[in-house]
């Protein structure tokens, strides 16, 4: 039977969540808005009410590797605030096994930013400018072996999963769809997702007009999907973020250095 966060026994369990912690820091790592983190807060403190153990995983920026800017750990101290609880930190994902043992029931651990594995999207790295299609496919089975590996890794922390993060819901990632593969009966959505499924819900099944829908976001590709979904729900509709720019070019606008993705172009014109 398909749980839920309210009615599942964390008692005696250890819970991996996937949260969203992509928070804006400064030149001193410091975090100048913790909005992302307090949002995940009622999920966390559940599991720890309930009995339950603790183990966090998040993704912070866009990083192509280690990087000392996009380390968790510059959140920690954020994260043990809002739960009045100390917490725990694994510098490395795939090598957790020995803090993830020796976690007790109420406890926390802070996985290091999922993203700085190629496995957890999925894409391959450091491959050339020149590489051959035959280059490209070969990396490209290798990491996919690799991610499942990962996948596993991450998995075998856990008795349940939690997915809260919905900004990254929609990808088929190794620390969303993939993992959840791993936890058939044991597998829930947090208060974040939840929430954010009922006013979806509430917004396409039984809206009050005129609905305004305001979409964000830095590609077109990866949003597509939902303002198609949305033309017939909605009166009107706001584009903003970075995809924007792709919207602007494609009309001839003048957009400088901004992000745009030259091959929606054709794509964005559709939508207008």
């Amino acid at each position: 039977m398909q749980q839920n966060i309210s009615t599942y026994d964390f008692a005696g369990k250890k819970a991996i969540v996937r949260v969203d912690f992509n928070v804006p820091l400064n030149e001193k790592f410091e975090i100048t808005d913790d909005t992302r983190i307090r949002a995940a807060i009622p999920t966390l403190k559940k599991v720890l009410e309930k009995g339950g153990a603790l183990i966090i995983m998040s993704h912070l920026g866009r990083p192509k590797g280690v990087t000392e800017k996009f380390s968790l750990k510059h959140i920690l101290g954020r994260v043990e605030e809002l739960l009045g609880v100390p917490v725990k930190f694994a510098e490395d994902c795939q090598k957790a096994d020995e803090q993830v043992a020796a976690l007790k029931m109420g406890e926390v651990l802070v996985l290091e930013n999922l993203r700085f594995y190629a496995e957890e999207e999925g894409k391959p790295r450091g491959l050339a400018e020149d590489a051959t299609d035959e280059e490209k496919k070969a990396a490209k089975a290798a990491l996919k072996e690799s991610q499942k590996k990962f996948v596993a890794k991450l998995a075998s922390y856990a008795d349940c999963y939690i997915n809260d993060a919905f900004g990254t819901a929609h990808r088929a990632h190794a620390s969303t769809a993939l993992i959840a593969e791993y936890f058939p009966n044991d597998k829930m959505f947090g208060y974040v997702m939840e929430g954010e499924i009922k006013a979806i819900d509430r917004v396409l099944k039984t809206p009050e007009h005129p609905v305004t829908a305001i979409i964000g976001g830095a590609k077109v590709s990866s949003k597509i999907g939902i303002i198609e979904h949305l033309f017939d729900a909605v009166d009107n509709m706001i584009i903003g973020g970075g995809m924007v720019y792709t919207f602007k070019k494609a009309q001839g606008g003048k957009i400088g250095k901004s992000l745009c993705e030259d091959d929606q172009m054709d794509l964005a014109l559709n939508i207008l």
